[in-house]
């Protein structure tokens, strides 16, 4: 009975740092008080849907005997990190072994301030960025990431598939999100430094990106954007019903 109590009592006296796991329908929703900042809001809502792999101390979750690493350590990522996860729904995760992908967000807007106030409380970091694509250009944008992304996303930016990973598409990306993947590099992404990418040519990439979501089709069919081997696949399909087409008629006409 002892034991019950005392455990009761560390949970009344921790209630931030439950290590409870998120409910299936979603995340930890925390009740404050009116008047609490934004911080300890964010607090509250770490020590619910975050502690359980990124560890109490915010300082990663790793089991060094199975060699895995459940979530990295967040002192010092500043809000630019978070904002990113969080407004993406690439957080939380229900298992850190699996790719985080853009999907419903479960935080309201409240919530998602909070937690970024937080984790960019905890030490000097970068903030979210403000780009400015209008200062861009598509042709210097598409040359950018013609070279850095391509890749990987395809030149229409359609996403694609590499080892161990899965490129996604960038139709639902904003100029924001877009700017903090580049500075983030989240998972399998590499980190593009202002040394690497300057925040002009940031820029225009964003600016190339918007341009591929509604393209001028001046060619006539657009093949669904999905670049040019399957529009070279269809061009054969065509050019061979035709081939055999021709074939067809020069044939009835020599048996006539």
């Amino acid at each position: 009975m002892r034991h019950v109590l005392l455990l009761a009592a560390i949970g009344l006296a921790l209630p931030s740092l439950a290590l409870a796991d998120p409910p299936p329908g979603g995340i930890v929703h925390v009740s404050v008080p009116a008047g609490t900042s934004l911080r300890e809001y964010g607090y509250q809502l770490y020590g619910g849907n975050c502690v359980m792999c990124h560890g109490s101390g915010v300082r990663g979750v790793y089991r060094p005997a199975a060699s895995d690493e459940l979530g990295p350590r967040l002192r010092g990522v500043g809000s630019l990190a978070a904002d990113f996860y969080l407004r993406t729904g690439y957080m939380p995760v229900r298992s850190a072994h699996v790719q985080p992908r853009r999907s419903r967000v479960l935080f309201s807007d409240r919530e998602i301030r909070a937690l970024v106030a937080y984790v960019a409380s905890l030490g000097p970091g970068p903030a979210i960025p403000q780009p400015h694509p209008g200062r861009g250009t598509v042709a210097e944008g598409l040359t950018l990431f013609t070279r850095h992304c391509a890749g990987c996303h395809q030149i229409n930016a359609e996403g694609g598939y590499v080892t161990g990973a899965v490129a996604p598409p960038l139709g639902d990306s904003s100029a924001v999100e877009i700017t903090e993947a580049i500075r983030v590099g989240p998972y399998l992404m590499p980190r593009f430094s202002k040394r690497q990418l300057s925040d002009g040519e940031i820029d225009s990439i964003i600016r190339y990106v918007q341009h591929t979501k509604d393209p001028e089709d001046r060619g006539g069919w657009s093949i669904g954007h999905v670049g040019p081997v399957p529009e070279g696949i269809v061009t054969w399909l065509i050019a061979m019903v035709v081939l055999v087409a021709i074939c067809a008629v020069i044939g009835r006409r020599h048996e006539a």
